[in-house]
């Protein structure tokens, strides 16, 4: 990497450290952009230059916070992403992904406690995150299966699209806010509930649905 890479690679981060503070202390309606520039030590045209206005600025935090780094790697690229393949059966690859998505909610909770606390309510802003973050689930949901599928093959009776459905509720952050943040379950109760949810609700997506006749008939 080029020096001029690395200086605006360092500035980028700083902006989105200056941000992550900024917004776990003070509140997403707090910040703007010039409050940000002030903050980062840089000028507003350098955020909007380095990352884009305020919307993209919010992004880039969560997404840093979710994977732990700014490294422009993919989450299904990831070591942790791929540690799930090593496990020796669906039962323990859905288990080892209910580990994940806690580890993801554990970095991301806060972040989301604060930007979600009001709801997106008329901010277009806000209102996109929310709207692109539930794509990224869904389609993470997605990946997981297909992973699953080219490690252990799937039963030939799955219902697929009502295990992502199901899969992309019980992984939603606010489940996670629920049970640790307002009902005290610490981070390993809600991961061990998760597991064991996710295997039963593959177990359940599994089975054909019967067939019942008409009493009628």
């Amino acid at each position: 990497m080029s020096s001029r890479a690395e200086a605006a690679q360092a500035t980028r981060r700083r902006i989105i450290d200056a941000a992550g503070d900024m917004l776990l202390r003070d509140g997403y309606h707090a910040m703007s952009v010039s409050s940000l520039a002030a903050a980062a030590g840089v000028s507003a045209q350098t955020v909007y230059n380095a990352i884009g206005g305020k919307a993209a600025v919010v992004k880039a935090v969560y997404d840093v916070t979710l994977v732990g780094d700014d490294e422009p790697i993919a989450m299904p690229d990831r070591p942790e992403f791929k540690a799930m393949s090593s496990a020796p059966d669906r039962d323990a690859f859905l288990r080892a992904y209910a580990s994940l998505c806690a580890t993801i909610y554990e970095r991301t909770g806060p972040l989301l406690g604060v930007l979600l606390a009001q709801g997106a309510g008329n901010d277009a802003g806000l209102q996109d995150f929310v709207a692109t973050i539930e794509q990224e689930r869904r389609t993470g949901n997605t990946n997981v299966l297909a992973a699953m599928e080219r490690v252990h093959g799937l039963p030939p009776d799955l219902d697929r699209a009502r295990f992502i459905d199901v899969v992309w509720a019980v992984t939603a952050p606010e489940v996670y806010d629920r049970f640790v943040r307002r009902c005290g379950w610490t981070h390993e109760m809600y991961a061990a509930w998760l597991a064991e949810a996710l295997v039963a609700t593959f177990r359940s997506a599994s089975v054909a649905p019967s067939v019942t006749s008409d009493p009628e008939e």
